[in-house]
């Protein structure tokens, strides 16, 4: 890195303040327009899509405009600062049709690494506004859980570009976007994202600075401003990192004082903290795979279940555990709570020795995972995880919300038959990948097998969900189609009872050892957390058994509540 910045260093000295450009590859004739990029990615979980927005980078689909870079001029009445920024906020596609692309602070970082740039000080923002030609009005949109998604990304950078306004492409603009910035602030509280501007006509920002939010949200309002590490301080040549560390320079770029760093840190999260009375090991398995243990007091003189629980897209095991989350935290902390539900299932059953099992990958998404390395390798993961507990009689539930369903199905999909010691099959609103032609005979004779073996489906009839006022899945493509279609495979060999109450069906076959749970929708909501969140787990792994039901509704008020831990 040090080369690099030395050859930045050399260039401004040859060149003085005249135009510098991003080193970036020519764009691809063949490179998707900025929108349909943005169309592409609309359903993908954030690592994947960061991932995507990364690797398009990298490959140069990025608008000529933004690969000359325009000077700012600072002085403070004894020295004066030249550097060097991108006149708009990083964007995807074309002149022609660009896309502004909201990032967390370390894909950022990643980015600003690869191109011998940083991202600016609040005192920069401030100053890049001040020197802008183009001060366009920010465009704020009600708050609501879509603005991290993708579709919202684009809605909003319709709106920007649709600004009355003469707005010549490569003139510096600002006041659009709030900054991903650099703040010492942020660097005392690590795996937080500091934000910054959207500043309001009379330059007055919108945004202070704040340091509240965990580094992984990004909503439609963050932009990243590249700024050129080599900079020109009173007509030498020094970098971002001289200037800071320097008492009498630092004042020309932050209103902080000096700075010793002016980078994110990119470091794999701990694993989650174990409570009290429980333990916690994390293992790296291939092909990307991060496994959490957690158990709690194995006494080998108890039967032993090992719960796997696969993530759901665009989560991390420790907001899949959760906590009682404070203002500024992700929501994401908050929507599943698989720790404190287990710890309220510890309690009833006190007769097994109850270990969790969380399972994540490096994409994010099992579904994205499958498609890159295939289902052959599954049935190793869980023996990996098995052998952990060698000599114990361990019974597995295989179980997992959203996305993680796919990792059931790729296991059903490497297996000739579903072993005896699986002994529930749980999806938690996540059978979206079930065929009938791959997976109704293996799960019929699973059924037959043995009468401790489970099988519990939670679905919503997300085909009546409304995004935006608009459907977003088919009738068939969806939890509601894929169950009512496991459903009638299973029906012709095991006929199902059927009851209804307030909107939830429940059929049951077996004596309750296959049960479907399915939510009518007749407010059209998107229900697909809360099935997880209102006690989902503990239904998915209660049903059918003497305790279903005992000391919780499901889609009742949260049973585990006074087992959520703070941390």
């Amino acid at each position: 890195m040090k080369n690099v910045i030395l050859l930045g260093l050399l260039v401004i000295q040859a060149t003085g303040s005249r135009a510098q450009s991003l080193d970036l590859p020519a764009r691809s004739a063949t490179a998707l327009g900025g929108r349909a990029f943005a169309r592409s990615i609309a359903d993908s979980p954030l690592e994947e899509r960061e991932a995507r927005i990364l690797e398009a980078v990298r490959a140069g689909d990025v608008p000529d405009f933004l690969r000359t870079l325009a000077p700012v001029t600072v002085e403070d009445g004894t020295n004066t600062v030249t550097y060097f920024v991108t006149a708009d906020y990083l964007a995807i596609g074309s002149d022609a049709d660009y896309f502004l692309i909201p990032l967390t602070p370390y894909t950022a970082q990643r980015i600003a690494d690869r191109l011998d740039c940083t991202l600016p000080t609040p005192k920069m923002v401030d100053d890049i506004y001040k020197n802008a030609s183009v001060k366009r009005t920010p465009s704020p949109i009600p708050p609501s859980p879509a603005m991290t998604t993708a579709p919202v990304f684009l809605r909003h950078n319709e709106t920007v570009l649709a600004e009355p306004g003469d707005r010549p492409l490569g003139a510096l603009a600002a006041g659009h976007k709030k900054d991903v910035v650099i703040s010492n602030r942020v660097f005392s509280t690590p795996g937080k994202v500091a934000i910054y501007g959207w500043h309001r006509p009379d330059g007055r920002p919108i945004q202070p600075l704040y340091t509240g939010h965990a580094a992984s949200w990004v909503d439609y309002s963050h932009g990243v401003r590249l700024v050129r590490r080599g900079m020109i301080v009173n007509g030498a040549p020094k970098s971002i990192e001289e200037v800071l560390a320097d008492p009498r320079l630092a004042p020309l770029l932050s209103n902080e004082g000096v700075m010793s760093r002016v980078r994110y840190e990119i470091a794999a999260p701990p694993a989650p903290p174990a409570a009290a009375g429980e333990t916690v090991e994390e293992l790296r398995l291939e092909n990307g795979v991060r496994v959490v243990i957690n158990a709690a007091d194995l006494r080998r003189s108890k039967p032993l279940l090992l719960v796997l629980y696969a993530l759901p897209n665009g989560n991390t095991i420790e907001q899949t555990v959760g906590k009682r989350i404070k203002p500024g935290d992700d929501w994401h902390y908050d929507v599943q709570h698989v720790g404190a539900q287990i710890r309220f299932l510890r309690e009833k059953l006190a007769d097994l020795d109850l270990v969790v099992v969380y399972l994540e990958n490096d994409l994010k998404s099992w579904p994205a995972w499958r498609r890159k390395h295939g289902d052959a390798g599954i049935p190793a993961i869980l023996d990996a995880i098995r052998k952990r507990f060698d000599g114990a009689a361990a019974r597995v539930a295989l179980t997992g919300h959203s996305g993680g369903g796919s990792l059931a199905f790729g296991y059903l999909n490497a297996v000739e038959a579903i072993p005896d010691e699986i002994e529930r099959i749980a999806f938690l609103d996540s059978n979206y990948a079930y065929e009938t032609d791959r997976h109704r005979d293996k799960l019929t004779a699973w059924l037959r097998a043995s009468d401790s073996h489970y099988l519990c489906v939670l679905a919503y009839n997300d085909a009546a969900a409304l995004l935006d006022g608009k459907p977003f899945v088919s009738e068939s493509g969806g939890t509601w189609g894929r169950s009512r279609l496991m459903l009638g495979d299973l029906d012709d060999s095991f006929p199902f009872t059927n009851e209804e109450s307030n909107d939830l069906v429940r059929r049951r076959a077996l004596g309750g050892r296959a049960t479907f749970l399915l939510k009518e929708n007749p407010e059209r909501k998107i229900l697909h957390t809360v099935q997880v969140e209102r006690n989902g787990l503990i239904e998915g792994l209660l049903s059918g058994t003497k305790l279903e039901g005992v000391g919780y509704t499901y889609l009742g008020a949260r049973a585990y509540d006074r087992f959520i831990r703070s941390e």
